[in-house]
């Protein structure tokens, strides 16, 4: 597939819409619209037997959902993806790690964005007063143990996608 044109439709300082024409392998051309959003990194806080969430208000699901500390700059790429793991786990979560052990990078949704996540695991953990934004101020962070985790991500507590597959990541790094 060769991309033939391609404009922006819509932007703002988060994301950039693009719809762009393409030309398949048999000559014949289609439409792909694509969502051009940064990297973000996202921290396994790993407490002994224990695994922290943050819970906050997500406003393009309507919800609230506990996930793992994650995020992305909004004004300056980070450095390295590591650095900003440990900003995130100490901003959101209010945990500072001794140590950071990298499990791999993941998309988001190859389908339609172009973004992914790099996926840490944080551990000898302290706790740091935490540094949320104005749309974090309503955030809450909890300790669950490992098993209470799984239940609740089986029974659908736990929604967020970026949470679920960096779980199964470690999972398959353990």
């Amino acid at each position: 597939m060769r991309t033939r044109s391609s404009r922006v439709v819509y932007e703002n300082r988060w994301i950039a819409v693009r719809e762009d024409v393409v030309e398949r392998g048999d000559g014949s051309t289609g439409i792909y619209g694509v969502l051009d959003k940064r990297d973000f990194a996202l921290a396994i806080p790993l407490d002994g037997d224990c695994v922290w969430l943050v819970e906050q208000y997500r406003y393009p699901v309507g919800d609230r959902l506990l996930e793992f500390p994650q995020g992305t700059w909004e004004d300056e790429p980070p450095a390295d993806a590591e650095g900003l793991a440990r900003a995130e786990l100490e901003e959101e979560a209010g945990l500072r790690a001794a140590r950071m052990r990298h499990l791999g990078y993941l998309h988001q949704a190859p389908g339609v964005a172009t973004l992914g996540f790099d996926v840490f695991v944080a551990t000898e953990l302290e706790p740091v007063q935490p540094r949320r934004s104005i749309t974090e101020q309503d955030m809450r962070a909890l300790r669950v143990t490992v098993d209470e985790f799984e239940r609740m991500a089986r029974s659908g507590e736990i929604r967020d996608a970026p949470t679920l597959a960096s779980w199964g990541l470690f999972l398959l790094h353990s």
